[in-house]
């Protein structure tokens, strides 16, 4: 029961990022109108990086794939972590209203570490 609950939440947050990731790139979700404007400001200012947005697009895309499949869940969720820290971040300090998604986002991703943590140890044992 387990292992299909983490399946279809990383099935769900996978399918975001990959969305996420794809929007980066083809522009096809609008803006909301309730944006904060400090928002707003940091997406234009990360938007003048030309290089920025579609590195963090592939990364969304390819870490949403990985975090799909099960045999490829473990990398996914750390090829997806420092883009993950960045959604917080960015919702705890410009934008608040959309810390419930990040926050589940989070958790989905720590519970996938931390039920593949066997495969991390060797990257760092000697």
């Amino acid at each position: 029961m387990k292992a299909k609950i983490l399946f279809v939440l990383c099935l769900l947050a996978g399918l975001m990022f990959v969305n996420a990731g794809l929007d980066k790139f083809f522009h096809y979700m609008p803006m909301p109108k309730d944006m904060p404007e400090k928002m707003v400001k940091a997406g234009m200012a990360f938007m003048e990086i030309g290089w920025l947005m579609p590195l963090v697009g592939a990364i969304e895309i390819l870490g949403g794939l990985l975090l799909i499949f099960p045999r490829t869940r473990a990398l996914g969720a750390i090829v997806i972590l420092p883009v993950l820290a960045g959604i917080l971040l960015a919702n705890i300090f410009l934008a608040p209203s959309g810390l419930p998604i990040a926050l589940a986002l989070v958790a989905i991703i720590l519970w996938v570490i931390i039920d593949n943590w066997e495969k991390y140890l060797p990257m760092v044992r000697k």
